[in-house]
């Protein structure tokens, strides 16, 4: 008689990934790439602490999907990023995971080819190699962190880290932002709500000890440190925007209960614009104007933007996909961008 079993009953599959380090020896960091991370981790961590007065501006794509537009963009940020950077300190958006509500593209990492086919193996080595060119820009980058394996590939290129609001109320992404070599902000909920972002700094600031992997791949125990470096980000809700001053006010209460410092990015997009990408530059008007008042919680802000402005569908035919334009959530376009990053650099809070 066969034996009965009782698991992977629904796994269609297995294949084996290349362990991290093997990846990172192919994609290797040099020596100035290596200090444009670490410097930038510096200067943001001393932001966020309130030791640098100038203002945190995390600006670029919802999603990546295009290596060559992703560069393209690059470049011009990073122009815009030496011009600005005695007031604004600016950060690319290099997002490649993307939580869905229910079904959807995924992110560059998870299918790359965007056809289905999800090949993670190339996903993971264009992200590397997208995060080296950047870099070779002296450019930081900053993405959001989704599945707990993935900063093993490429947190050695990553600036500044985000939580997304789906995931911050999460134990397993709490315990993998306390052991994360970068700052993370973490933000609010879908709601609209502070409370589980609140937690989630007090969480991740400990250390804690779960299962991952490691360099090699194999499966082990992490014990963390504890990541001292968080801070919100106030992203609107399904109901409500929370960028006024009674919102910030409302975060700088629940913060300061929790016996923590108040740093507050204000997201122009999501559900402070509605998702509507032609509301951005109005919010930022908003948190503007905050910000140049003495002692704002506020550190800065993050736009939502790409070559040209809007989204679109994937087509079937992939030949038809225009370039430099979101496949996710809409985004301002270049000439919005630069405008509303030169309004923030006149009228925020001056740098040293």
């Amino acid at each position: 008689m066969a034996p009965i079993k009782t698991s992977d009953l629904n796994i269609l599959s297995a294949a084996p990934l290349v362990a991290p380090r093997e990846l990172k020896r192919e994609t290797p960091i040099n020596e100035a790439q290596a200090r444009t991370i670490a410097e930038s981790r510096a200067v943001i961590r001393s932001i966020i602490r309130r030791e640098d007065p100038r203002l945190l501006a995390i600006v670029g794509p919802c999603s990546i999907h295009d290596r060559k537009a992703a560069i393209e963009y690059a470049e011009r940020l990073a122009r815009l990023h030496r011009e600005f950077s005695d007031r604004i300190y600016l950060i690319m958006r290099v997002y490649f995971e993307k939580p869905r509500t229910v079904l959807g593209w995924r992110g560059l990492i998870t299918d790359p080819h965007l056809d289905g086919s999800y090949d993670i193996p190339h996903g993971l080595r264009v992200a590397r190699e997208i995060l080296l060119d950047i870099a070779s820009l002296r450019l930081p980058a900053g993405s959001e962190m989704l599945d707990p394996i993935v900063p093993q590939y490429i947190d050695d290129l990553v600036s500044w880290a985000s939580i997304g609001a789906r995931t911050t109320e999460s134990q397993i992404h709490r315990e993998m932002a306390s052991g994360l070599s970068m700052p993370v902000g973490f933000k609010n909920g879908t709601d609209g709500s502070y409370g589980g972002a609140v937690n989630a700094l007090k969480s991740s600031a400990g250390s804690h000890s779960f299962i991952g992997i490691d360099q090699n791949g194999k499966t082990c125990v992490l014990r963390t440190r504890g990541n001292p470096d968080g801070h919100i980000i106030s992203r609107g809700g399904a109901s409500r925007p929370n960028y006024n001053a009674e919102d910030i006010d409302e975060a700088v209460a629940l913060l300061r209960e929790a016996a923590l410092k108040p740093a507050i990015l204000v997201d122009c997009s999501h559900g402070n614009s509605r998702k509507k990408h032609v509301n951005q530059e109005a919010v930022l008007d908003r948190v503007v104007a905050q910000c140049a008042k003495p002692d704002s919680p506020i550190i800065g802000f993050m736009i939502e933007s790409n070559l040209f402005e809007g989204n679109q569908r994937i087509p079937s035919d992939l030949d038809r996909l225009a370039y430099g334009v979101s496949i996710t959530d809409e985004c301002v376009g270049w000439e919005t961008t630069e405008r509303m990053l030169r309004y923030a650099y006149e009228n925020g809070r001056r740098g040293g």
